[in-house]
């Protein structure tokens, strides 16, 4: 298999960044009470072999930084991996003491992705779903991945490591 490399999204990705995160239901970001349009962050995109197999949009904040999106066209495959240790460079080149995410009670398999990475749970956001579904995001299903009532969110974090 071939290297996955990761770069920032350029204007000119514009059009091909929208189309996979639309094709992930992920333009429109449902977190902490906002929604949040995730084309209008900064992205990292991974490729490997001149295709877009990843992308992973970011908030830089005074002194954090939030992982807002991240999506993997392959599981597995080092993908979501190259892309958390690159905005995790970031983070810690912009001078951030904090790399964060929000996930979802029922999205077991980020919560495995992120504490793999080194990241701890920081927060539980209880009802966050269920606040967001009515008042945000009508669209979110009362039923997650695994069967599983989606309800509420969950904050991991870790320190960037350069």
């Amino acid at each position: 298999m071939t290297q996955v490399g990761v770069r920032r999204r350029e204007e000119s990705d514009r059009h091909a960044v929208e189309a996979f995160l639309d094709e992930r239901s992920a333009l429109l970001v449902a977190r902490l009470g906002r929604l949040e349009r995730a084309l209008e962050h900064p992205a990292l995109l991974a490729e490997r072999d001149g295709a877009l197999r990843g992308v992973l949009t970011f908030v830089l904040g005074d002194g954090d930084c939030e992982i807002l999106t991240l999506h993997a066209a392959d599981r597995f495959s080092g993908i979501g991996t190259a892309l958390v240790e690159a905005v995790e460079r970031l983070a810690a080149e912009a001078g951030c003491s904090r790399l964060w995410a929000i996930t979802t009670n029922d999205n077991t398999d980020a919560l495995r992705f992120y504490q793999r990475r080194g990241f701890r749970l920081a927060a539980l956001h209880r009802g966050a779903v269920d606040h967001s579904r009515t008042e945000l995001k009508p669209e979110i299903p009362p039923i997650g991945d695994h069967g599983i009532d989606l309800r509420d969110e969950l904050e991991l974090d870790k320190v960037p490591n350069p």
